[in-house]
């Protein structure tokens, strides 16, 4: 079983999961757009019962285009964008790849909420893509 490490640019945040994610990907929801200032996030999706954190990040929370809550998650001091929690998946962890320690263990399954897409944000054409969040089954 892989590690994976990763925190803030400071190094005041930093999370340990020990465990595989259950799902990585690129999301171009508005809110992702917003949150990044891109065309998309690029997500490792863990439970959080697996998730060890140390520090104290500001949370921000927003209600995105699915209308449920979202809190973002990003260092006080040097402002690194960490994690998001959803009020819809209260039991997950997502992570955004590029605060991991080892950002080559990000290997994307999919593009959601590709409706929101940017023209010019280029992502794989041959990952799967769905138009909103897709559904289990």
């Amino acid at each position: 079983m892989t590690t994976y490490t990763g925190g803030c640019a400071c190094r005041a945040i930093r999370y340990e999961i020990a465990t595989e994610p259950l799902q990585m990907g690129h999301c171009q929801c508005s809110d992702c757009q917003e949150a990044t200032g891109s065309g998309h996030a690029s997500i490792l999706i863990f439970p959080k019962s697996a998730v060890t954190l140390t520090g104290s990040p500001t949370h921000y929370t927003s209600q995105p285009d699915s209308g449920k809550t979202k809190t973002r998650a990003f260092c006080p001091i040097c402002g690194s964008p960490l994690y998001t929690l959803l009020d819809s998946l209260p039991d997950v962890f997502v992570v955004k790849a590029g605060s991991l320690d080892d950002t080559s263990a990000f290997q994307p399954q999919m593009v959601i909420y590709t409706d929101s897409g940017c023209v010019w944000d280029y992502i794989d054409p041959t990952l799967p893509r769905y138009s909103k969040m897709p559904t289990a089954g």
